[in-house]
């Protein structure tokens, strides 16, 4: 007779890592979190430079969701697009990008010239960018995941009820309710 291990359900209010691929945003969470205006966001979700991979908007009334590595993916976007790299150039990285999780992309830095975005690993990549004699700019992403990962837990502590990112239409509705 074989025994299986029988599934332990956490505490009922506990409180989610940012970091978990379960959880979804909603775009104006995202928005909030990540320093962009909504049509921004809708703009990158509906031309494919990003994509709502917990749930997309399925027609009136639904919406979409964004997990914690789309939004990485986001707030790297906005910094690219920030220092100036162009949206093409930019779209050609994330492509480069796309497969990858949380843990791999919080293992490097990118680098741009202004022009090109260079992937960096190790020390050897950053000496050999900087031979070339033209400055750079780096975006340590795990830095990124560090501030996401505050931003959103103060985005939790502030909101109204504790509720978790994924009920904020509820507790906004409730809060309606109550008025």
């Amino acid at each position: 007779m074989t025994t299986t291990a029988q599934p332990v359900q956490g505490t009922l209010f506990e409180a989610a890592s940012p970091t978990d691929e379960t959880v979804g945003y909603r775009g104006t969470t995202v928005c909030q979190i990540a320093g962009i205006t909504y049509r921004q966001l809708d703009y990158w979700t509906r031309t494919n430079l990003v994509t709502a991979s917990i749930a997309s908007a399925a027609g009136s009334g639904s919406h979409r969701l964004y997990s914690f590595r789309d939004l990485l993916l986001i707030k790297m976007i906005k910094a690219l697009i920030d220092v100036g790299i162009s949206l093409q150039n930019v779209r050609k990285a994330v492509d480069h990008l796309a497969a990858r999780g949380v843990e791999d992309l919080a293992g490097l830095t990118l680098m741009s010239d202004g022009v090109s975005v260079y992937e960096c690993r190790s020390a050897d990549d950053v000496t050999d960018l900087l031979a070339g004699g033209q400055g750079v700019f780096g975006l340590a992403v795990p830095g990124l995941v560090k501030d996401l990962s505050a931003t959103i837990t103060a985005l939790d502590a502030s909101s109204a009820g504790g509720g978790t990112p994924t009920d904020e239409l509820a507790a906004r509705r409730a809060a309606k309710a109550s008025a």
